[in-house]
């Protein structure tokens, strides 16, 4: 989610600034795919995997950062071990096997937890046998996976920078379903043998957000709360009020951080981008910032280091149906 160029009409997301009605030029694909890998991940130790799909990062003790540059979506998932376990934060787009390149970096039983719900983090769910997750009604909708008319446009050409995996069938892409295991609320902990994660709920981006917190470790991982790159706030189940107010319980956290872990683009941010984004946020909604118009009835507002993509209906005070599900590419309709 998130070039950060232009790229052809036509997908079936709509892009983090990119306009959708109307074609780019050839060069505008070109310039964002050689910003891939990118450079944010050099200082970090590269860990081999067989997949070309997958770049797999080690960007902390015991943790790996599992990333798919060559979609426009840039998703990262996370792999988080103990000594007894280990923990998957997302499963990404499901275009080539989680479940095989998370087995060549740790033995040890794996459990799954979203960030939240949205196609991209769930891809790959139905190759696990133990998903966590919450308890929502949202949650619930998605789980029964979403079809290949919602998803084909990404994984046409232009939504791609290489190949995609051998064997892969692109006409038959889609989401399979997949059942929770276990549950999780706001401030379950989770044990992983000389390790806990605890799980705060962070709704806003979407009904069933979540965070996680190694306290021990300073480590925050934000989903698609925060990333480096163009904020996804403006489908229909996104919820302003929400958003600001998980915005302050993270950046609450920042004095006892060292990292944030962000779902796209780039792995690791340095905490104080939550204060910014707090600030951010409320000076958007309080019309102090100008925003550039985006097609889909959206506008984008630019700051350092990343940008808010919000759609006009929300910005106006409209609510949308954060009930039903969505796979996270669905635009407001007037």
């Amino acid at each position: 989610m998130r070039a950060a160029t232009l790229l052809a009409a036509g997908l079936s997301g709509a892009l983090g600034c990119a306009d959708r009605d109307a074609a780019p030029a050839p060069v505008a694909q070109t310039r964002w795919c050689d910003l891939v890998p990118r450079k944010e991940f050099q200082p970090l130790r590269q860990v081999p995997v067989r997949s070309p799909w997958f770049l797999v990062y080690a960007v902390d003790s015991g943790v790996f950062a599992i990333t798919e540059p060559w979609q426009f979506q840039e998703v990262i998932s996370y792999l988080i071990v103990g000594t007894e376990r280990a923990l998957l934060f997302d499963t990404g787009l499901g275009i080539d096997s989680m479940s095989v390149a998370v087995g060549e970096l740790t033995t040890l039983p794996v459990s799954v937890l979203n960030s939240h719900t949205h196609y991209d983090h769930v891809g790959g769910n139905a190759e696990f046998a133990d998903i966590l997750a919450r308890d929502t009604p949202y949650t619930a909708a998605n789980s029964r996976g979403f079809p290949h008319r919602e998803l084909a446009g990404e994984v046409g050409p232009d939504a791609l920078c290489r190949a995609l995996p051998a064997g892969f069938d692109s006409a038959a892409f889609h989401t399979r379903p997949w059942t929770p295991t276990g549950r999780v609320a706001d401030g379950t902990r989770i044990e992983l043998g000389g390790r806990t994660i605890e799980v705060l709920a962070v709704p806003g981006h979407t009904p069933d957000a979540v965070a996680l917190l190694d306290r021990a470790a300073g480590l925050l991982w934000t989903g698609d709360s925060f990333y480096a790159a163009p904020i996804w706030l403006y489908v229909p189940e996104t919820d302003l009020d929400a958003y600001v107010s998980s915005v302050d319980r993270m950046a609450a956290l920042v004095p006892s951080l060292r990292m944030l872990l962000g779902a796209h683009n780039v792995a690791v941010s340095a905490p104080g981008q939550l204060l910014a984004l707090g600030d951010a946020i409320r000076s958007v909604r309080a019309g102090r910032v100008p925003g550039v118009d985006r097609s889909g009835d959206r506008v984008e507002f630019s700051f350092s280091g990343f940008s808010l993509l919000l759609a006009k209906p929300l910005l106006s005070g409209r609510h949308g149906d954060r009930t039903k599900g969505g796979s996270g590419l669905t635009a407001w309709t007037r």
